[in-house]
């Protein structure tokens, strides 16, 4: 399979290179600055760079959308998304968008935006951002799925397993690791779902 990971340089679009390299897939790694990744093609450019973007995913049977805006410049994710999501339609391409958790369904009723259990007040910018990047997808005539992390997500192990829920926050725990969610981001590219959106997460280590 050709797969193109764009912002290959970020915590979750450098595991889902690794991942892809793994299973011994033909890999597009697409950075801002200037990179080299091992047994992968890279390309230097923006994600808005139509031009870019439309040689790019011409001919490649699945994109990851794994940009993440710097703290300050969280506006630039809506922007950034339709941008991929309008190249993936030129070109006829599914597109995985990793997003965030907060267009989740939380436990406790509502959003998971609102929930501050979840979402304290500190991190509420990009996790708005990440509310609105999925509002852009949901009315985006593209062929896109959109990946939301539980409410933890950081480096760690690779286990090569997890849980697969909706549209609703998973818990006990609401945890996993990049490496993990990469496994979850290859898996769909290989075997689609049925969901436009879904969510991961570890096991609970108490059930087995």
């Amino acid at each position: 399979m050709k797969i193109a990971v764009v912002g290959a340089a970020g915590m979750v679009g450098s595991r889902v290179v690794a991942e892809s390299l793994r299973r011994g897939h033909d890999v597009t790694a697409v950075f801002r600055s200037p990179a080299s990744v091992a047994g992968a093609r890279v390309v230097q450019g923006d994600a808005t760079d139509r031009e870019l973007m439309d040689g790019l995913l011409s001919g490649v049977d699945g994109v990851v959308a794994a940009t993440r805006p710097r703290p300050g410049e969280e506006s630039a994710a809506g922007p950034t998304t339709r941008a991929l999501l309008d190249a993936a339609l030129a070109t006829r391409t599914r597109i995985i968008v990793v997003g965030g958790a907060a267009p989740l369904r939380s436990p406790g009723g509502g959003l998971v935006l609102d929930d501050s259990r979840y979402v304290p007040t500190h991190i509420r910018p990009i996790a708005a951002a990440s509310l609105h990047q999925f509002e852009i997808c949901r009315e985006h005539p593209a062929d896109w799925v959109y990946l939301s992390p539980p409410a933890l997500l950081e480096p760690g192990e690779r286990t090569g397993t997890y849980r697969r829920g909706h549209d609703e926050l998973l818990t006990d725990p609401s945890r996993i690791s990049a490496e993990d969610l990469a496994v979850a981001v290859l898996d769909e590219l290989e075997e689609p779902g049925a969901d436009r959106h879904f969510t991961v997460a570890w096991s609970d280590p108490a059930s087995g």
